[in-house]
């Protein structure tokens, strides 16, 4: 009788503790037939291997490579882009084109991140740093197929671009004069022309010279100071209606509208240029104003004509 009560107790112990770790895995809702897909939200994906995970990000960071490919070089078409907001982009500048693209894929967007940083850098050569990074990776697919481990692979490139470092880009580099003063009109139209080719064949003669005399303009006028100057400096203001050829450079400030007054013409007058609006500001809520005499509405013009004063002061 004493044993069956202790096997009887044991029993259910072991019944408890069985529906404790039932009512524990149900609480926490985990499926372990699912494995990790069990752990993650609902539209959470888990992969991995060489199918699951290395030849997808393979074949991602190929897909933009793609799309930037054929805006590479002087001939390249422009991409049509329409974001998120409804905002339509004509460009062929490639990391206008990705950013614009709004990558979320981690192995694409490290794409992104070399073409920004490029941009950030030199201001050029966006679209050959994101289709020569595209073109390695597609050749690395065939190496991970044939048995290939990803470390192999990159350690591969490693040394190949120490060669390249080393051995093939120093003559290249030799065969271009670099830039002996950066105050020098003429050395200025030399490095800019084979940059604004790239993007305007046909066209990098006239526009060279504007670029550089731009260039000179914004720069500072102490020749101990570094030949360098704000991008923000230089502004681009289009005219309908002329062409490439009547392009030239004014020193100065351009506005893109016509005079709204009657005066046309002023000599050693004083100009105040404001950076924001002059019109009274406007409240997001609709009201209702009920005026029930004249002076009610005089009152009301004063009192608007206060504020548009207090603004200017």
């Amino acid at each position: 009788l004493i044993l069956l009560i202790v096997l009887s107790s044991i029993y259910c112990k072991r019944i408890e503790i069985a529906n404790r770790n039932i009512n524990m895995a149900q609480s926490m809702a985990y499926n372990q037939a699912a494995g990790l897909g069990g752990m993650l939200k609902q539209g959470h994906q888990s992969m991995e291997g060489l199918e699951g995970a290395t030849i997808r990000n393979v074949e991602a960071c190929r897909e933009i490579s793609t799309i930037c490919r054929t805006s590479l070089g002087p001939n390249g078409m422009n991409k049509l882009v329409v974001n998120h907001l409804g905002k339509i982009i004509v460009t062929s500048d490639c990391a206008t084109i990705v950013k614009a693209l709004e990558i979320e894929h981690p192995a694409a967007k490290m794409l992104q991140l070399a073409a920004e940083a490029q941009d950030f850098e030199c201001g050029d050569g966006t679209n050959l740093v994101v289709s020569f990074a595209g073109e390695l990776l597609s050749q690395t697919e065939d190496l991970f197929r044939m048995g290939l481990h990803p470390s192999d692979v990159v350690s591969g490139y490693s040394k190949a671009g120490d060669k390249l470092m080393e051995d093939f880009l120093p003559p290249l580099a030799e065969l271009v004069p670099a830039m002996a003063d950066g105050r020098d009109k003429e050395e200025l139209v030399r490095v800019v022309k084979p940059v604004l080719a790239a993007k305007h064949l046909g066209s990098e003669d006239i526009l060279a010279p504007l670029v550089a005399e731009a260039c000179l303009g914004a720069m500072s006028s102490s020749s101990s100071a570094p030949a360098s100057f704000s991008v923000d400096s230089v502004r681009v203001a289009k005219i309908l209606g002329g062409g490439i050829a009547q392009s030239h450079v004014v020193h100065g400030f351009v506005a893109l509208r016509g005079l709204e007054t009657t005066v046309t013409s002023a000599k050693d007058a004083k100009i105040c240029v404001f950076g924001c609006g002059m019109e009274a500001s406007a409240t997001e809520a609709k009201g209702t104003v009920l005026m029930k005499t004249a002076d009610d509405l005089k009152n009301y013009n004063k009192s608007e004509e206060k504020k548009m004063e207090r603004s200017e002061e």
